[in-house]
């Protein structure tokens, strides 16, 4: 079961991430791109990493995807203009590809087992954000409260 899982999710997120590179409208290929965070997500749970699905759910699904459809939404005039196919897109994909596999192939394999590890818990990163890493927790929420504001003054002095 869990490899007909992983097969089935495999195939719709890249089916959805090539969707996304190569939709001419820009709002499905946005919606794609939507999709493939889905599948990433899937991922995540079904190898049991249910937190950072979850978060991968909040942040990049409820916050950069909405984000995305929604600046497409409010700036663009002309939606329904097709945009021309990217070549160059292509090739930087292809040199990435063809990098990551070269690096791949030339690593040795690891015979020594990984030390066992306890399971990390939500109730455990929360604890480890709020004792040992409160200061980097409180400066990441500071400086996302200054972007917010500077975004709405932004905002509002070009309504004004």
């Amino acid at each position: 079961m869990n490899s007909v899982a992983f097969i089935v999710i495999a195939i719709l997120t890249l089916a959805a991430a090539l969707a996304a590179a190569t939709l001419q409208k820009l709002m499905h290929a946005a919606l794609s791109f939507a999709v493939t965070f889905v599948g990433i997500a899937a991922f995540f749970f079904l190898l049991g990493a249910e937190f950072v699905g979850l978060v991968q759910v909040f942040v990049y699904i409820g916050a950069v995807a909405v984000l995305i459809v929604f600046t497409i939404l409010l700036t663009r005039h002309d939606v329904e203009k097709e945009r021309g196919f990217n070549w160059s897109g292509v090739v930087v994909a292809i040199a990435v590809f063809s990098g990551l596999i070269s690096a791949i192939f030339k690593t040795q394999s690891v015979s020594v087992a990984a030390p066992a590890i306890p399971a990390l818990t939500v109730k455990r990163i929360g604890e480890v954000l709020m004792t040992n890493y409160v200061w980097p927790l409180q400066c990441v929420g500071l400086l996302l409260t200054a972007a917010l504001v500077g975004a709405l003054i932004l905002v509002l002095e070009e309504k004004g």
